[in-house]
């Protein structure tokens, strides 16, 4: 039997996407330099199934059919590089190539270049998910050569996560490095999302005293409205975990340091690059970095210790407040979001299409929201939407929830819990939203101490003031 596909890197990812593409009817040969990772798979994992491991690249080009297509899933980096390294030498002219890790685009522009050289066709793919979504169905983002992405869709749709409307979520995304690009910027959102539900719990908890099983059926409640998505869902069910040592919530004895793979860093250093504002985003990163200074910070509470706040308004207004002001600041993270993505795509030469791209992030992917069903309504209104904020309903939406917007910052503000995202948001939006800002007065800065020069409201040209004749 000839394969009709190999996944290189058989790891948790590797051996889950393979799993699913079995499953699907597509039979895959496994490859990994681990060759106890190799062995899992078969033994805990083939039996019955139309898989087959093998031990060298040369055992893998032999099993596959022609084109060969081999997927790698691998660690971004210079572990790519050298997988490709190690199987170049068995690839002919024609086969396709796949990166389905979390390479930087600017990688994948390098790699489809030096191996168009050489006849191979190469796929940068970004697949959202995590382990359920690759086994069971992921958000896929491929780009690369277009051809290669019509020899794949037959597997990649059917592997996909499906949407309520039966639609695969994958679709081609654009030449070179554009489904990475897609990938990175989504893995941006996400993180300011992650940001702006974290500080409506803190507002809630710390500012209203609401505990874990209040929590839990706030939540619960926000997932049944405008804010369903997966993972205010998931954020429900962790409300629900007991700690067994202790009796309490499980997430009160997390250590509150946040992680980060660096997705997120490239989306904001790409995005002053391009000199595009993404501060929800940004601010969602910036939370992760302050929070890794743990040993400062507990050091800071004693030394800049401040009389306790208390709420004293009514407590179901501000939960309803929040809840308002997540979402319109969820709305405007997809804003800058859906923003970067039209001016990159501009820069770049991706042709991306904003559509497509909420389309296939509805289903199996972490930012899987009911959102993306309203901003993909917004596309199909207008495929020219330079913002999401002035789509008609879009703006209705903000506009009816700005009263609770500003009350729930306000609130934050006097409580002293700080929400950068949440508060990031607004401003964006009411920078977004004014005529004329305070930049004349920089401008006129730069031109006193460095004779930057400026441009005049009510005439043509460029001019420089001395300051102090």
């Amino acid at each position: 039997m000839k394969y009709k596909i190999g996944v290189v890197g058989l790891g948790v990812m590797g051996r889950n996407l393979a799993l699913n593409m079995e499953r699907n009817g597509f039979p895959v040969a496994g490859y990994d330099l681990d060759l106890a990772k190799t062995r899992v798979f078969i033994e805990e994992e083939g039996a019955g199934k139309a898989l087959l491991g093998v031990d060298t690249p040369q055992a893998m080009m032999a099993a596959l059919e022609k084109p060969h297509r081999v997927l790698l899933m691998v660690p971004a980096g210079a572990p790519v590089d050298s997988a490709i390294a190690h199987l170049k030498p068995y690839l002919e002219k024609g086969d396709i190539l796949i990166d389905s890790g979390n390479s930087h685009f600017m990688d994948t522009e390098r790699r489809c270049k030096e191996l168009e050289a050489d006849g191979i066709q190469f796929v940068g793919m970004g697949v959202s998910g995590g382990e359920e979504g690759a086994k069971w169905g992921p958000s896929i983002m491929p780009g690369g050569s277009k051809a290669a992405w019509e020899a794949l869709s037959g597997i990649l749709k059917a592997i996909a996560a499906k949407a309520d409307d039966g639609q695969p979520c994958v679709e081609y995304m654009g030449p070179r490095g554009a489904g990475h690009y897609v990938k990175m910027v989504h893995n941006g959102i996400e993180y300011g999302d992650m940001q702006l539900i974290a500080e409506a719990y803190d507002l809630l908890h710390r500012g209203l005293g609401l505990s874990a099983l209040e929590l839990h059926e706030v939540f619960s409640r926000w997932n049944q409205g405008v804010l369903k998505s997966y993972l205010i869902e998931i954020t429900a069910d962790i409300f629900t975990k007991t700690d067994p040592e202790t009796g309490l919530p499980l997430v009160d004895v997390i250590l509150d340091e946040a992680q980060q793979k660096g997705t997120g860093k490239w989306t904001s250093q790409n995005a002053l690059d391009l000199g595009m504002p993404i501060p929800t985003i940004n601010a969602g990163l910036q939370g992760r970095i302050i929070s890794a200074l743990k040993a400062e910070r507990v050091a800071a509470s004693n030394v800049l210790a401040v009389p306790a706040a208390k709420y004293s308004g009514e407590r179901d207004s501000l939960i309803s407040a929040v809840e308002n002001a997540l979402y319109t600041s969820k709305v405007t993270s997809y804003a800058q979001g859906m923003g970067m993505l039209k001016l990159a795509s501009r820069e770049y030469g991706y042709d991306l299409n904003l559509h497509n791209i909420a389309k296939v992030w509805r289903a199996g992917c972490i930012i899987r929201a009911s959102l993306l069903g309203d901003i993909m309504a917004a596309y199909e209104r207008d495929e020219s939407l330079v913002n999401l904020m002035l789509d008609e309903s879009f703006k209705q939406a903000i506009l009816s929830r700005l009263d609770d917007w500003r009350m729930t910052v306000q609130a934050a503000v006097g409580l002293g819990i700080p929400v950068p995202a949440m508060s990031s948001s607004l401003a964006y939006f009411d920078a977004y939203r004014s005529e004329r800002l305070p930049a004349n007065l920089t401008q006129a800065q730069r031109d006193y101490f460095g004779a930057h020069t400026y441009r005049r409201i009510d005439r043509d040209g460029v001019f420089h003031t001395h300051w102090l004749e």
